[in-house]
């Protein structure tokens, strides 16, 4: 099978290219190794997740939200405008198939696509002149090293098979992992009757939703030393001194951190009360595991009946994309630095590895298709004056 673009990967960035391929008329296809598009939002998020940015920062290209949308999306009401965005624009990913060799034929300046359809068990081919990788940030769960680990007798599971916090009730848990998926199912996990004790490793930012709605509108027209310096303030007085709890504030404000570490401020959702009043322990770095014991790197050991990893993913992209080099690095993010992220060479490019949100999926498929209907319509035109030329 041939179409002027390959996309591989059904999630919100893969459907947002193909929306704006399609705007120029530009042949694609979807290649999405799950049953499903958005599997990430639909299969793997934990029940009570909802959007940490304001719906006006969420939006994908050509569908804003309805004004009675709620200002922060619950998970289910997302899921919902995805739904909408696909039937709307009546986008057709090829589901069930599991992309498993991509690579850059020189003889023919086009890329060879190999997926294995998971229901007939048949490897298919695609051919393409271009490639654009949209398997995102989150490709595969990403559970650390740690000594002992094997010890553990208890339930381990990743933040990305976490659900509910229902049947740990009475239970000592060990979250691991102190970004927003940590905060929130410690959390959740509290709510629920279990008794939640944080890792936090590194200084980290926490702030409200709606501080950090405030910031990101205020960043159009003031300075960000002067947003950072006044979130930084309002966070001090709504949630009080962390650090006498192990929660230490980076050296740089929200908002510079993010673009110069990528980390994204934690949003708090109701665990700096519980931690305020001690419902919920924070914890420095884990040691070792000693069966149901774990040791902190301050010496301190606790028993756990459960472990659950909020330590994030990683991207998967370079397992099978054996031509990487032309648009990522050998971590599987993008070789060229932003804001030119999402070119590389040879016709390959990646949407929604700016670690920038649903915000970045949209503007680098707009960038992408706006560079692939460039390309075409000049070659357009070079094959169109060939053919005037009468010598």
């Amino acid at each position: 099978m041939e179409a002027t673009v390959v996309i591989v990967g059904g999630g919100p960035a893969g459907l947002a290219t193909s929306v704006c391929l399609s705007k120029f008329c530009i042949s694609n296809m979807i290649l999405e190794g799950e049953d499903c598009y958005a599997s990430l939002w639909k299969k793997r998020a934990y029940d009570r997740l909802s959007l940490h940015l304001a719906k006006a920062f969420c939006e994908l290209p050509y569908m804003p939200h309805l004004s009675t949308t709620p200002t922060f999306m619950p998970k289910r009401e997302f899921v919902r405008y995805l739904d909408t965005y696909v039937s709307h624009f009546d986008i057709k990913p090829h589901c069930n198939r599991c992309v498993v060799s991509a690579f850059f034929r020189e003889s023919s300046k086009k890329w060879i696509v190999e997926a294995k359809n998971t229901i007939s068990g048949e490897t298919e081919v695609y051919i393409a002149k271009f490639l654009v990788v949209a398997t995102g940030e989150n490709g595969k769960p990403f559970i650390p090293e740690i000594p002992g680990m094997d010890s553990f007798p208890g339930e381990v599971v990743h933040s990305s098979a976490y659900k509910c916090g229902s049947g740990f009730e009475n239970k000592q848990v060990l979250v691991v992992g102190s970004g927003n998926s940590g905060m929130e199912i410690s959390f959740d996990l509290s709510n629920h009757g279990a008794y939640a004790s944080l890792v936090v490793r590194s200084p980290v930012h926490v702030v409200t939703k709606q501080q950090i709605y405030m910031g990101m509108v205020l960043l159009k027209y003031l300075p960000m030393w002067f947003v950072d310096a006044m979130v930084t303030l309002l966070s001090r007085m709504e949630l009080g001194d962390l650090s006498k709890f192990g929660i230490h504030r980076p050296r740089r404000g929200p908002f510079t951190h993010k673009i110069v570490t990528g980390q994204t401020p934690v949003l708090d959702v109701g665990t700096v009360n519980k931690i305020h009043t001690g419902e919920i322990k924070v914890v420095p770095a884990i040691d070792s595991i000693n069966g149901n014991m774990v040791k902190f790197s301050d010496g301190v050991e606790k028993y756990f009946d459960a472990i659950v990893f909020a330590t994030g993913y990683k991207s998967v992209a370079n397992d099978w994309l054996k031509d990487y080099n032309y648009i990522l690095n050998e971590e599987g993010m993008p070789r060229n630095p932003f804001p030119n992220h999402w070119k590389g060479e040879n016709g390959a490019y990646c949407v929604g590895l700016a670690r920038d949100g649903i915000s970045g999926v949209s503007k680098d498929a707009i960038a992408v298709a706006d560079d692939i209907n460039g390309i075409l319509s000049h070659e357009e035109k070079e094959n169109g004056e060939a053919l005037e030329d009468p010598s």
